[in-house]
């Protein structure tokens, strides 16, 4: 089948979430400028460089207390910070909660049963049992085409890294906590297995 975005297609859902999948998903903590707290899962989230280190997410919806976006986004032109947060199986059910629409005022950490910890450069809370997170500070947010939609792009300052994540050489190793990614609709995957394909060298 062929189909173009703006003409629509005849299957029961957009196939468009499932074909750009797996996709990593960033647990999105941030602190209000009134110290609220909040938490929130967005699968449209990825590195985007290394030097110096970038994080991205984009939001695509928004709430009536937020005018034109949601809580994340909202938050983050108060503050400037916010961090990403990597999601193991474990947690899955906690972050399926704190996707839920709250009120501004509900504190998602609360309201999922989550444990806080302190980011360390920055004033904004973590996962404190996160394999990994990722402390941001906002270089961009980008306006895209489109309701509601904008790109946050931040630059790390801190990693935090649980030792359990870490393999015998001092690995990230994703299998030992079954890191999560969204598929498309209400799908997930978590990973257990992986294999290394060597880069090739340079032809010519």
């Amino acid at each position: 089948m062929f189909y173009t975005p703006e003409a629509g297609h005849s299957l029961p859902h957009s196939p468009l979430t499932a074909i750009v999948a797996p996709r990593p998903i960033g647990w999105i903590s941030s602190r209000g400028a009134d110290g609220c707290d909040n938490l929130a899962p967005y699968s449209y989230f990825n590195l985007v460089a290394s030097a110096p280190a970038q994080v991205m997410f984009s939001s695509t919806a928004q709430k009536a207390d937020r005018g034109d976006t949601k809580d994340s986004v909202g938050n983050i032109r108060e503050t400037g910070v916010f961090c990403a947060n990597i999601v193991s199986e474990a947690l899955l059910g906690a972050m399926n909660l704190s996707a839920a629409n709250w009120p501004r005022d509900i504190d998602e950490f609360e309201a999922a049963g989550l444990a806080k910890a302190d980011c360390q450069t920055i004033n904004c809370p973590r996962v404190a049992d996160a394999p990994a997170s990722l402390e941001c500070v906002v270089s961009q947010i980008i306006t895209l085409e489109g309701a509601h939609n904008f790109m946050v792009i931040g630059r790390i300052t801190g990693v935090h890294i649980a030792d359990t994540c870490l393999d015998a050489n001092g690995a990230f190793d994703p299998r030992l906590f079954g890191q999560a990614s969204r598929l498309g609709y209400a799908d997930y995957a978590v990973v257990r297995d992986t294999f290394a394909m060597p880069r090739p060298q340079r032809i010519g």
